[in-house]
């Protein structure tokens, strides 16, 4: 026995030494966790066969890929690569927008910035930003606090996506209304106040860097879109996948990234921290105030959690079978492009399913 694992040590270690480029494959047969190196962009792989998945089915998911507009597809069990495929002329190399997708890394950041002492999510924004910030009565604005940010409690009106003082209207309590809108951005300004320094330069600090992440935020006239490599946002996803913890340290306190991916407010049970969590009794939709029966995504595992942006840019993690699954393109219906949730996510995990199961 002894001999045996000496031999499969010498393996490993011979595996490792073959790679000579930072986007080599590495194979390797192990049910631990791996993460991938910050400093370079290696990483390790294992085939869908070792894993006994139907890899008949493969080139459907690949075909339905293709047909619905995406640029790149990755598939992480145990942190390492099972599937990694372009499309449509896109490379390993190339950015591409997260969209709302990005609202995870904001919320991400914001907990950082609660560890390091800098805020409290129960206070009210108005402490970070002064008072007047919105186009509310002082006595309505103070109800709002960095958590009502976070959980799209707000109150503040979610038809003007454009985040101007003007735009910030009263609609209902803080806490007593579920709508998503564009108002999470002001996230930002508090930890930017809050850390003196400006929000994408805290972000690269402290979270983009210590996972060995590339990307930038691209600040547009109405949206701020982080946009990154495929690489980068499978990454995030793996750093969630561990609770906010990257081999070995603690880069988002796990209680704060637990909230994150629990039902955060009593009206729409599918949504945490600007996370869509799947497997609750009902969930409601951008944009629309109806409460629909059931679960966000049928075919998708029950514990599921999701980062979703418009276009179908998605970040899908399921604790249950250690997995990421990445998806960026542009919109699978181009007549119908989606700020989250889409019937393409049902789709999706119907072709996925054939292939794991």
């Amino acid at each position: 026995m002894k001999n045996g694992y000496l031999l499969l040590i010498l393996l490993f270690g011979m595996m490792v030494s073959c790679s000579t480029s930072d986007d080599s494959p590495i194979e390797v047969l192990d049910p631990t966790m791996y993460f991938p190196p910050v400093e370079n962009n290696t990483w390790e792989t294992v085939t869908p066969s070792s894993l006994e998945w139907n890899e008949s089915n493969i080139n459907a998911l690949n075909d339905f890929l293709i047909q619905n507009n995406s640029k790149s597809f990755m598939i992480l069990v145990n942190g390492r690569i099972v599937m990694e495929e372009y499309y449509d002329g896109h490379t390993a190399q190339e950015p591409w927008e997260w969209n709302s997708a990005g609202k995870t890394l904001a919320s991400a950041t914001t907990g950082i910035a609660q560890q390091n002492g800098l805020i409290d999510i129960e206070n009210k924004v108005s402490d970070y930003l002064g008072t007047d910030w919105t186009n509310m009565d002082l006595e309505k604005e103070n109800l709002i606090t960095v958590r009502n940010l976070l959980t799209m409690t707000s109150g503040i009106d979610d038809t003007k996506q454009l985040v101007v003082k003007s735009n910030l209207t009263y609609v209902a309590d803080a806490g007593t209304r579920w709508a998503y809108g564009n108002v999470f951005q002001k996230l930002m300004d508090v930890v930017a106040e809050s850390s003196a320094t400006d929000f994408e330069s805290y972000f690269n600090t402290n979270l983009k860097a210590k996972i060995g992440m590339d990307g930038f935020w691209n600040e547009g006239t109405i949206f701020t879109i982080f946009h990154s490599t495929t690489r980068s946002m499978a990454r995030f996803g793996l750093l969630s996948l561990n609770n906010g913890s990257w081999d070995g340290e603690q880069i988002i306190d796990a209680s704060f990234f637990t909230e994150c991916v629990t039902t955060s407010q009593n009206i729409n049970p599918s949504y945490g921290y600007l996370w869509w969590l799947n497997g609750k009794s009902q969930y409601m939709l951008p944009s629309d105030q109806t409460v629909f029966p059931g679960t966000l995504i049928p075919n998708a595992p029950a514990d599921m959690v999701a980062a979703m942006g418009a276009k179908d840019q998605r970040i899908y993690v399921v604790p249950s079978k250690n997995m990421v699954v990445i998806r960026m393109g542009n919109a699978s219906d181009p007549q119908n492009a989606n700020f989250a949730v889409s019937g393409f996510d049902n789709a999706l995990w119907e072709k996925i399913n054939a292939v794991i199961n």
